[in-house]
């Protein structure tokens, strides 16, 4: 998937969001921009875009609810 030259889309349960965005960091580096998305079409919708440390800062002290829908970008 690192060497991937299109978008990747991933679909990932709220119990294992913060592991797999941490294995991210192993794969992808820490530049590659991500978009995270939760409960989409309903009341709380939230995305997140940005690079991958920014995400694992950004969700690790939340509490994440929902599943979600991870969009990886191409390599560059």
């Amino acid at each position: 998937l690192s060497q991937n030259t299109r978008t990747t889309i991933i679909y990932e349960s709220p119990y294992r969001v913060v592991k797999t965005l941490t294995d991210f960091l192993e794969y992808f580096g820490e530049e590659r921009q991500i978009s995270l998305s939760r409960e989409i079409s309903k009341i709380y919708e939230e995305t997140f875009r940005g690079s991958v440390v920014e995400a694992v800062k950004y969700f690790s002290n939340k509490k994440i609810k929902g599943e979600f829908v991870i969009c990886i970008d191409k390599k560059q």
